[in-house]
């Protein structure tokens, strides 16, 4: 078990680890446990009752948080020809093909999400063992891979997640930064459960959403009691 610090064992202090606490409780108790001087991110963790093993419990998606996320993302764009200046005029960083391909051959990563047209994806094949580990792979799954340059870029710039389903059948979401207040984080993290029930699979049986906890970034994970989201999504 790691060597907690004493800020944070005095920030766990505030909560019971055993206790499930309604959702606005909760999520005002981890932004009252942020004890760092720097704007922590807020993270959910959601257990499911899926087997991800089972490629039709397999859960993906992505959804647009109504309040970002706090932080400038940094968008690349995969194009040719007219594409590239629309995605230019749309407010992508990086635009480019054979010379980005080359550029992250050679170890550069410098941006936090990935657009490719679809004539474009083979070539960007090329380089998806670099990309697919660290989650930068357009996917047309979760509308990376398309020719509607304009809105996807105007999605991942105004806060868009993509998540999917871990082996353990965890997902895991930031939702936004302590400063946000309890409010805005609420709104977000209502558009990211409405997103995650809807992917709900027919296979499913029993709880789909088993557990669910938030934390900042330095702080403790605080449990959410699951009967309190009923009021959040009526």
């Amino acid at each position: 078990m790691p060597k907690r610090g004493k800020k944070y064992l005095e920030s766990r202090k505030q909560t019971n680890a055993e206790t499930r606490y309604h959702y606005t409780e909760a999520v005002k108790s981890s932004l009252d446990s942020s004890y760092v001087k720097f704007d922590e991110t807020v993270d959910v963790a959601v257990r499911l009752g899926v087997d991800p093993r089972h490629a039709d419990q397999m859960i993906r998606g992505s959804v647009v948080l109504p309040n970002g996320l706090g932080k400038k993302v940094k968008v690349l764009v995969f194009a040719k020809g007219a594409n590239e200046k629309e995605a230019l005029d749309a407010g992508a960083d990086f635009v480019g093909n054979d010379d980005l391909i080359e550029k992250i051959k050679g170890g550069w990563l410098g941006f936090d999400k990935a657009i490719a047209t679809p004539d474009m994806m083979g070539t960007v094949g090329k380089i998806g063992k670099i990309l697919g580990p660290r989650g930068l792979m357009p996917n047309a799954k979760t509308g990376t891979v398309t020719f509607d340059i304009a809105r996807a870029v105007n999605e991942l710039k105004s806060g868009k997640i993509d998540f999917r389903v871990e082996k353990a059948g965890i997902v895991h979401v930031p939702m936004g930064k302590v400063s946000f207040g309890v409010d805005k984080i609420v709104q977000n993290f209502a558009a990211f459960l409405e997103t995650i029930l809807r992917l709900k699979p027919a296979s499913s049986k029993g709880a789909y959403i088993k557990s669910i906890a938030i934390s900042t970034t330095m702080g403790p994970g605080i449990k959410i009691d699951t009967a309190s989201l009923k009021e959040l999504i009526t």
